[in-house]
């Protein structure tokens, strides 16, 4: 997209306006107007598509607005204790050792519980950080302070990354 800085506002801005569009395009017969409204239906998607948009590569989050995130450590630990636990109680049903099959379950549990904990405490400061990067933004821009408003431009999309890094590890295990 051209606007590096995808935002959800910005898309449902567009999609109502797109809906907005298509009602007077339909009311007036107009084919510009509905072509108008498909076009900025079709960008208001693809908008929204962008901002909820996160890479990974191991434990680092990136979006294409320059926000970079490192998860919360809990995250990677609780998987790692999750597929040993696995692996250990496979290992136990195979070998008929009850005793390493429920360590393995105990393990693989602890490990989910602790990576919910790391999800849950990146998307509490990914909102956070959004927040205050956004009250920042608005008071530097208000009193014309571009270095400020510069720093809480990155607070927010940091923030925004962590948030929809752990949104999608959270939707996966839905």
């Amino acid at each position: 997209m051209s606007d590096s800085n995808s935002s959800s506002l910005k898309a449902y801005a567009d999609s109502a306006i797109g809906a907005g569009q298509s009602v007077i395009g339909k009311v007036i017969g107009s084919a510009g107007d509905k072509a108008n409204a498909e076009s900025t239906k079709s960008k208001a998607e693809a908008e929204k598509a962008e901002s909820h948009s996160v890479g990974k590569v191991g434990p680092m989050a990136f979006s294409s607005s320059g926000g970079v995130h490192a998860d919360d450590p809990n995250r990677s630990e609780g998987s790692w204790n999750q597929t040993i636990g696995s692996g250990k109680e496979s290992i136990g049903n195979l070998l008929g050792a009850e005793g390493l099959k429920k360590e393995g379950q105990q393990q693989n549990a602890e490990g989910k519980g602790q990576e919910a904990q790391g999800q849950l405490s990146d998307l509490g400061s990914g909102i956070g950080d959004r927040v205050q990067g956004t009250i920042g933004g608005m008071v530097s821009g208000l009193t014309g302070n571009r270095e400020d408003q510069e720093k809480y431009r990155l607070m927010h999309d940091d923030g925004k990354v962590a948030q929809r890094s752990a949104e999608a590890d959270i939707q996966k295990q839905a």
